[in-house]
């Protein structure tokens, strides 16, 4: 068979632990057999990251604004016990919190919806998607562990040398402090993308933070969405027959629960980064959910949700079996195959990302799955199957469907 050809590369940025034992599996099975695939390789793992005193990761963000589309592996944000495990020489931030704050993006999340597989929540008739801002917060922390008593002030000193100073709090004894920041430029991003994300797939927007609590912070986020709306997409959005509006962040809990799903819930970095699990979890599975960052000049970067699954790579260190699910990891590569193939023309390409999708979900539908769909399916005589198991499943499908 002829492979599809490809014109432009993707930013291919490889991971840790198990999934980038799937990354392997699903290049040599899914995709190197039907394309002539072209990357630009960024090795992403932890000790290359270690290695590079974590430059491997800025290299890989600016290579996707080079190229335009990436595909991403899930990777470990070391904690201490990280730190000592691989040896590191420090606790580095988190990859994907460098890669978004370079691209100036946007996350959106989305659950991968399969038969058999019905949401815990029982009014959720279609997919909920988080947009999820993607700068700033505790992902660009300062942190500090206070030693003893003392007075911590919150300074900012301008361009002119003058000062705004705060008092955060007097110490009598030992503690720990936090440091957050976030840019209107960065702000403004995020509502444009979500405006936009909302128009293009005919869905209400919901945003939600806690500007009654924090009143300063949450409520610029919410001053700039309201501003961007009322000046640049409330005729659009009226036009269109789409819904903005805003709620505090536990409100919408709320709402979401009682909801029939159908629309984007735009969240703050860290509540975005909670709440899709909640979402992709309460849909079914981790392992079930799209992830896109989409930044305002047109750039993507696709990866999956979830972590590295770190359980199941211990045990495949021992030689044990595992049952681990790939389909958010196939579905983050048949993303950015579709958006090459989208911005490079070539029908085949997006057409083999259609495919290959189908034959995931076919597959699933068959009863053959994973460990972790077993046990939520309602499927009758559903069947476990081994990691490359099933992605040599996958394969077989997929071989029918393109001949």
């Amino acid at each position: 068979m002829t492979k599809i050809q490809m014109t432009t590369p993707l930013v291919e940025m490889d991971g840790d632990e198990m999934t980038r034992i799937l990354w392997k599996l699903i290049k040599e099975n899914l995709l190197e057999p039907y394309i002539d695939l072209k990357t630009e390789y960024y090795d992403l793992g932890l000790e290359n990251r270690d290695k590079t005193d974590d430059q491997v990761t800025i290299d890989s963000a600016n290579a996707t604004i080079k190229y335009g589309v990436a595909v991403k592996c899930a990777t470990i944000t070391p904690n201490q016990a990280r730190v000592e495990e691989y040896n590191l020489k420090k606790m580095y931030k988190s990859p994907n919190g460098t890669i978004r704050s370079i691209l100036d993006g946007t996350v959106f999340r989305a659950p991968i919806m399969v038969k058999g597989i019905e949401p815990c929540v029982r009014n959720w008739e279609k997919p909920i998607t988080l947009a999820r801002h993607a700068y700033g917060d505790v992902y660009k922390n300062v942190e500090i562990k206070v030693p003893g008593a003392g007075k911590a002030e919150l300074v900012f000193t301008a361009a002119d040398g003058s000062e705004v100073r705060e008092t955060i709090h007097e110490f009598d004894g030992a503690g720990i402090l936090q440091g957050v920041h976030n840019t209107d430029k960065s702000i403004e991003s995020f509502a444009k993308s979500c405006f936009e994300y909302a128009l293009d797939s005919k869905m209400d927007l919901w945003f939600a933070t806690k500007d009654t609590v924090s009143k300063t912070y949450d409520g610029h986020f919410r001053e700039i969405f309201d501003s961007i709306y009322e000046k640049e997409y409330k005729a659009k959005f009226e036009e269109t027959g789409i819904e903005y509006f805003y709620t505090l962040i536990d409100d919408a809990v709320a709402r979401v629960m009682k909801s029939k799903g159908g629309f984007i819930w735009a969240c703050k970095n860290y509540d975005g980064d909670v709440m899709s699990d909640m979402v992709s979890s309460a849909f079914g599975s981790l392992a079930m959910m799209t992830s896109v960052l989409v930044s305002p000049a047109g750039i993507y970067e696709y990866e999956a949700a979830h972590g590295t699954v770190q359980k199941h790579y211990y045990k495949y260190l021992k030689g044990e079996a595992t049952s681990t699910n790939p389909v958010a990891t196939i579905f983050a590569w048949t993303g950015a195959l579709r958006k090459r193939g989208e911005l490079d023309g070539i029908s085949e390409l997006c057409a083999f990302a259609d495919k290959l999708e189908k034959a995931t979900l076919t597959t699933i539908e068959s009863g053959r799955m994973t460990g972790d769909l077993v046990l939520i399916t309602s499927l009758e005589n559903a069947q476990k199957l081994g990691t490359e198991e099933f992605i040599l499943a996958i394969r077989d499908e997929l071989d029918t469907m393109v001949g």
